[in-house]
């Protein structure tokens, strides 16, 4: 799901206000539960090879909302006040280029490792807009609904949190007059719900799109680790089409899953053309594999980050190079902690095989603005030593390593 979130976690340990030349000095922030080594960009394999322009062009996309920020807000969130100054130095490039642009992220952007306290890496997963078929009346072939919520409700991020998923699947909100339309499935609801929004083909031809709205406040349910500590799906073999293959399968087990989890997702309808772009919680166009959804209580939507992992995107096997620089426009509320990204595929049931089938771990380099000292506040990972050699080992090899006299 493409909205939620935790408490605010991002602190700030110093404010300086900002010197004459319109720069600000570095504000010291600490990122929580994180371990935070410095980098260079030198040390970032395949950054000289990236599109970076493909990467300037999605992060413009997050300056036009990041430009409308208050002096308020950026003198409140240090991490946004510096993307500001970024983003004012990027309308700056004239003639941008992947050379321009590069020189453009490795002038105003420090990167930084991050992982989670006690890990040594990130996590990825993929996401992307499903498309299916449905009707803006019920049938009898469309008879499962998705629903919005009551204009009472607008603006509100929790509607309904006194009914669970079951409830409202057995009818609780029926004659309400919140169905936007209908479909032959609830296990498409499911999966619109789990990404966060979905396009309706119509019978003419026409498509909406459901956003996410607002949610019953339930806690989410991860029907994937279900699968898997019941034996039903091995661990390396999960995905989600095999979570679909499953529950398409066995419809009665499926629906007891589905009850586990009580979290219900609403929805807000949009008429769009074949090809409009999808927007994120940012509220700019998401660009595929260049956009990226995070944990949005730790990190400031317009980070750029860059993800350096074998993903499994030309067959099961993770053993494809992705290696590029993303942008944080997006976040789900299944994606918690410093080091954790999904990243955007686009649209389609043709993504959507690929997309389902990562989780994955791989390097989380932020890029910071050089306005913005970042720290963590967990130290190195907490790998265990080898056991101690033996006396006359350690010996040995000291005196094979010692120079001669």
């Amino acid at each position: 799901m493409r909205r939620g979130g935790l408490a605010l976690a991002l602190t700030v340990a110093l404010a300086v206000p900002a010197s004459t030349s319109g720069w600000a000095r570095d504000v010291t922030m600490t990122l929580r539960h994180a371990h935070v080594v410095p980098l260079s960009f030198a040390e970032l394999k395949g950054w000289r090879q990236d599109n970076h322009l493909a990467a300037y062009q999605s992060f413009m996309k997050s300056c036009g909302a990041i430009l409308q920020g208050s002096k308020a807000m950026r003198s409140k969130r240090p991490m946004f006040g510096g993307l500001f100054l970024a983003c004012e130095q990027a309308r700056k490039v004239e003639t941008p280029t992947d050379a321009s642009t590069r020189t453009f992220f490795e002038t105003n952007f420090r990167p930084m490792r991050v992982a989670k306290a006690g890990d040594v890496s990130g996590f990825y997963t993929g996401y992307y807009e499903t498309e299916v078929e449905g009707s803006l009346s019920r049938t009898a072939e469309f008879n499962v609904p998705f629903y919005g919520i009551p204009a009472k409700a607008s603006g509100h991020s929790t509607v309904f949190k006194q009914y669970d998923r079951a409830e409202i699947e057995k009818g609780a909100l029926a004659g309400k007059g919140l169905e936007l339309c209908w479909v032959k499935n609830p296990v498409d609801v499911f999966f619109a719900q789990i990404q966060g929004s979905t396009r309706v083909k119509l019978a003419d031809g026409r498509l909406l799109r459901l956003n996410y709205i607002a949610s019953n406040g339930r806690p989410y349910y991860p029907v994937g680790r279900d699968l898997i500590d019941r034996g039903i799906i091995a661990r390396q073999d999960m995905s989600m089409d095999r979570i679909r293959q499953w529950m398409d399968a066995n419809p009665a087990e499926a629906k007891e899953l589905r009850d586990k989890n009580r979290s219900y997702v609403f929805f807000e309808k949009t008429p769009l053309a074949p090809h409009t772009e999808i927007v994120g919680a940012q509220g700019v166009p998401l660009t595929p594999l260049r956009s990226a959804a995070v944990d949005r209580s730790l990190h400031v939507y317009g980070t750029p980050i860059w993800i350096d992992a074998n993903l499994p995107l030309e067959s099961e096997d993770p053993s494809t190079p992705f290696r590029r620089l993303v942008i944080a426009q997006d976040t789900g509320s299944a994606i918690v902690g410093p080091a954790r990204a999904d990243i955007f595929f686009g649209a389609g049931n043709a993504v959507g095989s690929i997309a389902g089938r990562l989780k994955d771990h791989g390097e989380f380099v932020m890029l910071v603005p050089k306005t913005v000292a970042l720290k963590g506040d967990s130290g190195p990972p907490d790998i265990p030593l080898p056991p101690a050699r033996p006396p006359e080992i350690a010996t040995r090899t000291a005196e094979a390593a010692s120079p001669p006299q």
